[in-house]
């Protein structure tokens, strides 16, 4: 396997945050794994004294297990015994998934699925993977329906939902108060929500006004590649159209959506920065650019980078238009020996109750919209950010995001888009044209096409 690309690597990140719940101090789930790497080969097996052993093979710090999730759910059904295992990096651990589902063996009983595989398999995988749907106590009413979108076959492979949905990233911007300020524009989160509300190009529109008070060398955003991603994550429709075909080319939406972020650099609004890099890190500290677009799990990441220093100068507000980064699913192979109970033990573990605490212990926002309702999702708030009521702000932003189309190759699409389209108008000073041909000879390189 090719060595991983930054856009790759920032895809399939896990990171940790502190969030402020109901007033207590919470870990929220993020990105780089602390767990060992082992192999989930084991596969399921008697507990002894009457116990059913499950085993639920994850990548990275999922967050289930440390939540206390697991020892609620024993401590629940004293005939359930769940071992977990953990690959740290999902681009080890997704091969090897494939390659048991293929050979039917070597899969745990439940199994997790990063946002950016799951329409891989739910279009090659599906028929060997129990329908979660039909499991009692699963109520499609409870969860978003983008989100259950996601993890539903098509109808040509038999529209099961294979994969139950534990967490998302939907997205606000995450704005430096102070700097506002200092350019003369308002810093309260609902006056700054308003200035660009409904329209990405107003958020283009604000960052020239921005620079034209705060003066050259002032950015605006981090980078161009991340207000790319923002844009085209608010629409339905992105690089494959409903029938399975590669369609970034001919859509008026991802076109638009390069053209506008590589604006931010044609404009001098961009930092220049690559995110997830040492620079990018140390922008967040030293003032480097004014907003990011941030999705909820990166409020931990910024608070890390930016340090005690930024506490009370960050604050998030709501983005132009609801858009997501991020998420995971469960599935429960039907190869497996305890596949019912393994079933009922994955649609526990994504009921609302449980992504509520989830949310509340490790910050991995929910995917049941259900649990928008629950205290400690409605009235979370993120002191570190001022207060912000993330709870509020977030759950509407999930809300609104689109029911899109995901195809199995969406990362590669968007990986090239940003790395090599995007970052040389951002970095190198070409055109917008020149960045999206370059893009697409890459991305038909990769397609094959």
């Amino acid at each position: 396997m090719r060595a991983q690309s930054p856009a790759r690597a920032r895809a399939r990140r896990t990171l940790f945050t502190a969030v402020t719940t109901m007033g207590a101090s919470a870990l929220l789930l993020g990105g780089c794994a602390q767990d060992p790497e082992t192999d989930p080969k084991a596969g399921p097996s008697s507990g002894g004294k009457g116990q059913t052993t499950l085993t639920v093979g994850v990548f990275g710090a999922f967050g289930l297990q440390e939540a206390g999730l697991y020892d609620e759910y024993m401590a629940q059904n004293p005939g359930i015994r769940i071992e977990q295992t953990s690959i740290e990096r999902n681009e080890n651990y997704y091969p090897q998934l494939l390659t048991h589902l293929g050979t039917g063996s070597g899969l745990a009983d439940i199994q997790a699925v990063e946002v950016n595989n799951i329409a891989e398999i739910t279009a090659t995988q599906a028929d060997k993977l129990v329908d979660l749907g039909k499991v009692s106590g699963v109520d499609k009413a409870a969860y978003l329906p983008w989100k259950w979108a996601q993890g539903t076959a098509p109808a040509a492979k038999g529209g099961a939902t294979v994969g139950l949905g534990t967490d998302i990233g939907p997205q606000g911007i995450c704005y430096r108060k102070d700097l506002f300020e200092a350019a003369g524009l308002p810093s309260d989160r609902e006056a700054v929500g308003a200035l660009w509300a409904g329209d990405w190009g107003k958020y283009l529109e604000t960052g020239k006004a921005y620079k034209a008070k705060a003066g050259d060398g002032k950015a605006f955003v981090d980078s161009a590649s991340g207000v790319m991603a923002a844009v085209t994550g608010s629409s339905a429709q992105r690089f494959y159209d409903e029938q399975g075909k590669v369609v970034y080319k001919t859509n008026p939406a991802v076109r638009g959506a390069f053209d506008l972020a590589a604006s931010f650099a044609t404009e001098g609004l961009s930092a220049k920065l690559q995110q997830f890099t040492p620079g990018w890190d140390q922008g967040f500290a030293n003032g480097a650019f004014a907003t990011v677009s941030c999705p909820a799990w990166m409020l931990g990441y910024i608070q890390d980078k930016a340090g005690p220093a930024g506490k009370d100068k960050w604050d998030v507000a709501q983005a132009p238009k609801p858009s997501n980064w991020g998420g995971s699913f469960l599935v429960v192979p039907k190869a497996g020996k305890n596949a019912e109970a393994a079933a009922k033990l994955a649609a526990w573990l994504t009921a609302p109750e449980q992504q509520a605490k989830l949310f509340e212990k490790r910050g991995s926002f929910p995917s049941a919209s259900a649990a928008y309702k629950l205290p400690a999702v409605a009235g979370a708030k993120h002191e570190y950010f001022g207060g912000a009521p993330i709870g509020e702000i977030f759950s509407k932003a999930a809300q609104g995001v689109p029911v899109a189309v995901v195809g199995p190759k969406d990362l590669v699409i968007a990986q090239n888009l940003a790395d090599i389209g995007m970052l040389q108008v951002d970095q190198k000073g070409r055109s917008a044209q020149e960045g999206w041909e370059a893009a697409v000879k890459a991305i038909d390189n990769a397609l094959d096409q």
